[in-house]
């Protein structure tokens, strides 16, 4: 399907040396990362980058309660969790810890996924790496997530004029926010590719709700081969299928092979074609970050799908500035960034990382395929 506008980013400076604390996975440099990449490499000019909005507390409770938004904009202000804040709340916690900007950095994502149905109301492709955050809850935050900003772009979406939309979901963590927000809505279509036995311990196999969701968890060691698989024999029958008025991609880095919080073995050339393959698949696209805790796995892999998103040629080496801008980062506290391999620093796109497709694999992605709603009827169109 054509796409009606240019493609943007959307972003924010608030991203640059916010962090959740020093030994915090999210104590890494993330967004700002792709921003200044995207940068050096000419990919990102003024015309293409969109300042995200910060969202008020009102516009906010169209998902989450007030009694919550009120709680986080109350502890920003005191840097201090009560113990009715961590009980009921989740703030304070050593997942979702109080930091100086614990309201305003997500109520800065949850702006630009508020204002990204507005955006591409006409049609068009939007990258929001800032965004992703699929854990929170209505009334609490959860999993390093304060606020569910993909719920919030589905319903901005919607409010846009979209009806159908799909929700595709490759973190390797499941998106249980947003099942929880959408299961039983019949016009949403959900897959989420996760990890196995990985936290939140949700999304098994056989959960799916009343509406079109669909959970995949994937084994251990998953390869670009068996990814390749899962995307061609469900993924995108699936959108095929449902031709839907705008789709939504969390793509959460956590799955490449590199990451710390997870055991899976993606490149980051995974992530390239299956965005590359949905692309087309809906008039209205939004693609958003998610997981991922290896500062330069994570800045390579999303620079590299703003590359995609935005047609640019993707080099063998990376200029001398992009360069830099990776081997400015550091790693502090993990062995994976102590001695990093120079591929890190030189290029964008991983080498390959193909393999077997096991059993397990197939025989999970044609349970899905064969269960008796799997596919949304055009007749509902």
């Amino acid at each position: 399907m054509p796409h009606a506008l240019p493609p943007r980013m959307l972003g924010s400076e608030i991203y640059r040396g916010s962090s959740y604390g020093a030994w915090h996975p999210l104590r890494v440099p993330r967004v700002s990362t792709v921003m200044d990449l995207a940068r050096a490499l000419g990919w990102l000019p003024r015309e293409r980058f969109v300042l995200s909005p910060r969202a008020k507390p009102a516009a906010l409770r169209a998902w989450h309660t007030a009694d919550y938004v009120d709680a986080l904009v109350r502890v920003e202000a005191t840097q201090e969790a009560t113990e009715t804040d961590r009980a009921r709340h989740g703030l304070g916690t050593h997942a979702n810890p109080v930091f100086p900007e614990v309201y305003r950095r997500p109520a800065t994502g949850a702006g630009a996924s508020l204002l990204a149905g507005e955006l591409i109301a006409g049609g068009g492709v939007l990258h929001h790496p800032g965004g992703g955050t699929h854990h929170a809850m209505p009334d609490r935050a959860n999993g390093f997530c304060y606020l569910n900003d993909p719920v919030l772009t589905i319903l901005g979406l919607r409010r846009a004029g979209a009806r159908r939309i799909a929700y595709v979901d490759i973190d390797a963590h499941h998106m249980d926010g947003v099942e929880h927000a959408f299961a039983r809505d019949p016009e949403t279509l959900l897959i989420s590719t996760h990890e196995e036995r990985r936290w939140p311990f949700t999304g098994a196999l056989g959960d799916r709700g009343i509406g079109q969701t669909f959970n995949l968890p994937l084994p251990r060691g998953l390869n670009d081969t068996e990814f390749a698989h899962v995307r061609d024999r469900l993924v995108l029958p699936l959108l095929e299928e449902m031709a839907p008025d705008a789709l939504v991609l969390q793509c959460g880095a956590d799955c490449l092979e590199e990451d710390p919080l997870s055991r899976l073995a993606l490149s980051n050339g995974a992530y390239l074609d299956f965005v590359r393959a949905c692309l087309p698949l809906a008039p209205r696209v939004v693609v958003l970050g998610g997981g991922g805790y290896n500062p330069w796995s994570v800045g390579r892999c999303w620079t590299l799908l703003w590359g995609a998103i935005a047609g640019e040629p993707i080099p063998d080496r990376l200029p001398p500035e992009a360069e830099a801008v990776l081997r400015g980062l550091e790693f502090r506290g993990n062995s994976r960034g102590r001695n990093p391999p120079a591929h890190w620093f030189e290029t964008l796109l991983d080498a390959p990382r193909p393999g077997p497709v096991r059993a397990e694999v197939v025989d999970r992605v044609e349970a899905l395929r064969t269960r008796d709603d799997r596919l949304i009827p055009r007749a509902a169109a």
